[in-house]
């Protein structure tokens, strides 16, 4: 593990303690676990594939924009966790998680890119939206938090992957048209 990310680990786990002791209470709720699945991969489809058939305002280009973010944003969060293999706050600190989460690495957390992804190019092509989409895809990192799988680190760099994913994306899909 490099420096960088030692320090890092360091101020997560203190961060993480802080900010789980204060919020025991809503860790238990039934709503964050639902928070946190609204991230998981089927509900873009879902919502995506609801936008595209339901809204005659929707611009066409989202679905195929969304559809290569998400093949460029897998193999990249999966090849990041792989390589620096951090464990998650429920295999170094003395906690219970609210959940397991699908496979054993923490950094970055994979459910807060998606949702970072998916939000910023809804925002491009929903802008009217702009604020829910950026308030939920906080939510699911935060979720992530609560639940005990992710240290705050995890979340934020997720979210500055999935942004920076999407912008790739939007570059990749004919940047004349977009």
């Amino acid at each position: 593990m490099g420096r960088w990310l030692a320090t890092l680990s360091r101020y997560d786990q203190q961060w993480f303690c802080w900010l789980t002791q204060r919020a025991q209470s809503i860790q238990q709720q039934r709503w964050v676990r639902w928070l946190s699945r609204s991230g998981d991969g089927y509900c873009y489809a879902i919502v995506a594939l609801y936008f595209y058939f339901t809204d005659e305002l929707i611009d066409r280009r989202m679905l195929p924009t969304l559809f290569t973010g998400f093949a460029i944003e897998i193999p990249t969060f999966m090849l990041i966790k792989r390589w620096l293999k951090r464990p998650r706050p429920y295999q170094t600190l003395s906690i219970t998680a609210v959940i397991q989460a699908h496979d054993q690495f923490s950094f970055p957390s994979g459910h807060t890119t998606a949702a970072f992804l998916f939000a910023t190019l809804a925002c491009y092509f929903m802008p009217h939206l702009a604020p829910v989409w950026l308030c939920w895809a906080t939510a699911v990192g935060l979720s992530r938090l609560l639940l005990g799988v992710h240290y705050p680190g995890d979340i934020l760099a997720g979210a500055a992957l999935g942004t920076g994913l999407a912008g790739i994306a939007l570059s990749l899909m004919d940047p004349i048209t977009i």
